[in-house]
């Protein structure tokens, strides 16, 4: 291993986040100022992102080998889903800057940099105790944001369903994960020489595969994938946008770095036992979130279901890797690596848009109370419709590219005509994909629809645009970049080829390295065909 100064190095845009969002949430105390918060916020997390850039982009901007550092994996997979986190930090941070309660503002900042050091912590993690801690960075400051939320009964009944149902998931995923200890000996997911996970779970036996269970139950919630889902519809319905936009992303994003870690590396020596439980999990989450989602009227209660919905179109690409078909360039970890990037930036820049629609001094609830605010808000509309579209994979926006990109790793294997069972299993799954879109595209152009098409009631006043300088550029910004992506989508999914390069060399490889030098794990250089491109 490296030396611990060398680990320190690397961590340093974390412990940056660490120490300047606890710093935030003392400080507050003497002056619960707004705009200088989430100002001050906004600074920290581009010095981090700087930090992020300064120590690493001039190793990654050209093929090197993974690194790893104490109980971290430096490789471009951490370096691509660190960079998203510290993305959706930001935004979050612009959508709690409106936040009605000023008293409120250190806290909510503070909290929501540590959710973001969290975030990243879990896309590198290659240690059993450092995933969990990365997780529980994630969900404790969530618990507080969520109570902070508002001082309604819906809040307080969604904060209170939350807390105890993730205490539960994670005390679960922390027995799963005892169970792997036992059976592996070890807390390393991968090392090229030693012991880790990679070389000792194929020999774990039953052992290995109750505790393989109880993490997938664990990280299942932490995605919303079904059926540990359920807590996402009332707790959606009954906390602020901010916070929706929160659980939609966050534990989605560290939730499928710890199970992309665990399941395509750490277990990637028993593939039999792990593809056909994701397949079936991603066929049933896609089906039950876009099914309930065509009744659903209340805007936070849709998008509940449409997030468990993505959820099981990512654990398609999981599925992917994890059954070892997936094939360059359509490989299952670039797909979900793109997707993430695609999905969070329409959720988040939706639920901005969400929260910047006022019926009088509330914010919009119903599906009806969009109808027709096209007519008095034509450019926030159309932000909405894009972000809309974008989710309901209509090209040539960025969601089209994210959902083309699993559909052709599932079918990466049948296309190269393998016939094994899984190739098989995987093109069933790609079918009910491909349905699911369909669904979902129904109820993403019903919004679509009543927005520019609906008649306002006459019951309510019309929805008004609430003019927040925070809500109107975190709205543009993700604007423009489902519309980017979309048209330009090459550096994205180049990025996307890296990770998923560098983490098949980390299943596959097993060179010896000498112990005083930090271990590595040689790739190659993306092809060239990497997602399908736009013309």
């Amino acid at each position: 291993m490296s030396s611990d100064l060398g680990t320190i190095g690397w961590l340093l845009p974390e412990l940056w986040l660490i120490v300047a969002g606890t710093a935030i949430v003392v400080c507050g105390a003497f002056c619960p100022a707004r705009r200088l918060w989430s100002a001050v916020s906004l600074v920290v997390l581009a010095v981090a992102g700087g930090l992020l850039c300064w120590w690493e982009a001039a190793r990654w901007l050209e093929p090197q080998p993974a690194l790893l550092s104490g109980p971290l994996v430096n490789d471009p997979m951490a370096f691509l889903w660190r960079h998203l986190a510290l993305l959706a930090g930001a935004l979050f941070v612009l959508l709690a800057a409106c936040h009605t309660d000023e008293r409120f503002q250190p806290e909510i900042q503070g909290l929501l940099v540590l959710v973001t050091a969290g975030t990243m912590l879990a896309a590198r993690a290659n240690e059993l105790v450092l995933a969990f801690l990365a997780l529980e960075l994630v969900s404790v400051p969530t618990y507080a944001l969520l109570f902070l939320g508002g001082r309604s009964r819906a809040n307080a009944e969604a904060t209170a369903k939350y807390f105890y149902l993730s205490i539960l998931a994670s005390a679960v995923f922390l027995f799963g994960l005892g169970y792997l200890y036992g059976a592996a000996g070890t807390t390393w997911i991968y090392l090229p020489e030693g012991h880790s996970l990679q070389q000792a779970i194929p020999g774990g036996g039953k052992l290995a595969l109750v505790g393989l269970s109880l993490v997938l139950v664990g990280l299942g919630f932490k995605v919303a994938a079904v059926p540990f889902h359920f807590y996402a519809p009332d707790v959606y319905q009954g906390t602020s946008y901010t916070n929706t936009a929160l659980l939609s992303v966050a534990p989605k994003l560290a939730g499928l770095a710890v199970l992309v870690r665990l399941l395509v590396v750490g277990f990637q020596a028993a593939p039999a036992v792990v593809w056909p439980v994701l397949v079936v999990l991603a066929a049933v989450t896609m089906t039950l979130g876009n099914v309930c989602a065509l009744w659903q009227r209340n805007l936070r209660r849709l998008m509940a279901y449409s997030s468990i919905a993505h959820s099981g179109f990512l654990l398609m690409g999981v599925a992917a890797s994890a059954a070892g078909l997936a094939r360059e360039p359509f490989g299952g970890v670039a797909a979900v690596s793109f997707y993430l990037f695609a999905y969070s930036l329409a959720t988040i820049g939706l639920f901005a848009a969400f929260a910047a629609v006022k019926l009088g001094d509330t914010a919009v609830d119903g599906l009806e109370h969009l109808a027709g605010y096209s007519r008095r808000h034509p450019w926030h509309a159309a932000a909405i419709a894009v972000f809309l579209l974008s989710l309901a994979g209509v090209p040539p926006l960025a969601g089209f590219w994210a959902k083309l990109g699993v559909f052709l790793s599932a079918l990466s294997g049948f296309i190269a005509g393998e016939s094994a069972v899984a190739a098989r299993w995987l093109l069933g799954l790609a079918v009910v994909g491909a349905v699911n879109a369909a669904i979902g595209a129904a109820y993403y152009l019903r919004v679509v629809a009543v927005l520019y098409f609906g008649t306002p009631s006459g019951s309510h006043p019309p929805a008004q645009m609430h003019v927040a300088w925070p809500l109107q550029a975190a709205v543009v910004f993700c604007a423009v970049l489902v519309v980017g992506l979309g048209i330009h989508q090459r550096p994205l999914s180049t990025w996307s080829q890296r990770a998923e390069q560098s983490l098949s060399m980390q299943s596959a490889v097993d060179v010896p390295a000498k112990r005083a030098e930090p271990h590595r794990v040689s790739w190659k250089e993306p092809s060239s065909l990497t997602l399908p491109r736009s013309r």
